[in-house]
C-alpha cells in the first residue's frame, strides 16, 4: 500500500463542518488498520459499515481489532455494535444490514446510539467504510450527535469513491423518498482505494460507472473520449483506466462542490439524469433497482428532453443513448423495472415531489452538447413525451 495523491477542498462556506476535505488516493491493496493506526491517535473513532463489506477479505483483518468476524453476520438482527481491542481499545464498531431498505432515520439512530453509549464528544470521530448507503448515514449521524462530531469515510463502491462520499450530502431515505431528510456535512478525510473495485459485482460496478459517465458527460471532454474509444477496458475494468477514471471523476466534481458547496448554482448540474432516476427509485421501490442503473436511464431521458427542445443534435443524443445500451443501462423510455399502467404519470407525480424544485415546474438539468450544461424549469408535457 502506498499513498499515490492527496487532494484538498477548501470550503468557502466556513459553518458547515469542516473547512476543507483532504481526499487521499491509495495504490495496492487496502490497508485499514495501517491507516487507521497513523491517523488521529488520540481522539476516539466509531467505525460504521455494513454487512457487505464486513464480508470482505480485503477488511476481515481490521475487522479483527473488534473481535468481529464474518460468521457473526446476521441479517436479521438491526445493528450490532463491537467494542475495540488491544490499540483499538477505545474505539467502536457498528455492523449495519446492507442495503437501500435499511438507508432509514433507524439505522442513522443506530449509529448515534452507539456513540451516545460509549460517551462520545464532538471532537471524537465517526468513520464510515462502505458505500453510498453507509456514508450517507454516518455523516448524517455525525452532523446530528451534539449538533456536530467529525467524520472520515472510507468509500468502498465505485459510486461512493466518484460521488456519494465525495461533496457533504449526508442524509437517508424517508417514506419511499430518496435522501429526503439530510445534512450538509463533508468529511474532514476521504480514504480512496481503487482497488476495492475490483471486489465488485457486475452490477455494482455497472452502478457505480453511471457517475463516473455523468462526469464525464458534464465536465470532462477527455475522458469522454477515453470512456467512447476503450469501452471494453471499461468493462473488463483495467486497473489503470479504473484509478485514472476515479481520479479525474474526483477532481471534476471536487472543482464543482469548493465552488458551490450548498447546491445554490453550479453544483445544481450534478444532479444530469437524477430527477428522473430518484422518480424511477421511489416508484419501483427503494432499492429494486440500483441508484447507478437508474440515473443511466435518467441520463437518457434528460437527453431526450434536450433534443425535443431544440438543445442538442439527434447526433449527440444518440451518442450517448448508444453508450448507456452498451453499458448495459436501459436506453428505452419504459424501465422495465417500472412499467405499469400510467407509469408516465407516476413518474412525473414523483418528479414534481423532487426536492430540488423551487415552483411547480420540474427542474431539470440538460444539455447542448457535450459539457454544455444548463439548467431549466420543464413543463409536464415535455416530460411525460420523454416517458
Amino acid at each position: 500500500m502506498h499513498e499515490d495523491s492527496i487532494f484538498t477542498i477548501k470550503y468557502r462556506r466556513q459553518f458547515i463542518a469542516t473547512p476543507k476535505t483532504r481526499i487521499h488516493f491509495f495504490g495496492g491493496d487496502p490497508s485499514l488498520t495501517e491507516i487507521f493506526l497513523e491517523s488521529a491517535p488520540n481522539e476516539r473513532r466509531l467505525f460504521v459499515t455494513d454487512t457487505n463489506v464486513a464480508r470482505l477479505e480485503s477488511v476481515s483483518d481490521f475487522l479483527k481489532n473488534f473481535g468481529f468476524d464474518a460468521s457473526m453476520i446476521s441479517e436479521e438482527k438491526a445493528c450490532a455494535a463491537f467494542s475495540g481491542q488491544g490499540e483499538f481499545k477505545d474505539d467502536a464498531l457498528i455492523v449495519i444490514p446492507a442495503g437501500e431498505a435499511f438507508k432509514t432515520i433507524e439505522s442513522v439512530l443506530a449509529i448515534v446510539r452507539a456513540a451516545l453509549d460509549r460517551a462520545f464528544g464532538r471532537k471524537d470521530i465517526f468513520v464510515g467504510i462502505g458505500g453510498g448507503v453507509v456514508t450517507d448515514m454516518t455523516a448524517f449521524a455525525a452532523a446530528l450527535y451534539k449538533r456536530g462530531a467529525r467524520c472520515e469515510l472510507v468509500p468502498t463502491t465505485l459510486l461512493s469513491m466518484v460521488d456519494a462520499a465525495l461533496g457533504g450530502k449526508s442524509g437517508c431515505d424517508f417514506d419511499d423518498y430518496k435522501n429526503m431528510i439530510g445534512a450538509f456535512f463533508p468529511a474532514e478525510n476521504l480514504f480512496v482505494f481503487p482497488q476495492f473495485v475490483q471486489s465488485l459485482s457486475d452490477d455494482e460496478y455497472r452502478s457505480g460507472f453511471a457517475e463516473a459517465f455523468k462526469q464525464a458527460l458534464l465536465f470532462d471532454k477527455k475522458l469522454f473520449a477515453e470512456i467512447s474509444a476503450q469501452k471494453e477496458k471499461v468493462k473488463l475494468r483495467e486497473k489503470d483506466f479504473v484509478f485514472k477514471m476515479i481520479s479525474k471523476s474526483v477532481e471534476a466534481k471536487a472543482r464543482v462542490v469548493q465552488k458551490d458547496m450548498t447546491e445554490k448554482n453550479e453544483r445544481m448540474l450534478l444532479n444530469l439524469g437524477h430527477t428522473f432516476a430518484h422518480a424511477l427509485e421511489t416508484c419501483a421501490g427503494l432499492g429494486k433497482i440500483s441508484h447507478g442503473d437508474a440515473v443511466g436511464w435518467g441520463i437518457g431521458r434528460a437527453l431526450c428532453v434536450s433534443r425535443n427542445l431544440g438543445l442538442c443534435s439527434e447526433e449527440y443524443k444518440n451518442q450517448v443513448l448508444d453508450l448507456i445500451e452498451f453499458f448495459g443501462w436501459e436506453r428505452n423510455a419504459k424501465h422495465k423495472v417500472f412499467s405499469c399502467e400510467n407509469s408516465a404519470e407516476k413518474l412525473l407525480d414523483a418528479m414534481r415531489r423532487d426536492k430540488k424544485n423551487s415552483s411547480k415546474k420540474v427542474r431539470l438539468i440538460l444539455q447542448r452538447g457535450l459539457c454544455e450544461n444548463l439548467i431549466r424549469e420543464i413543463s409536464d408535457e415535455e416530460i411525460l413525451k420523454c416517458l
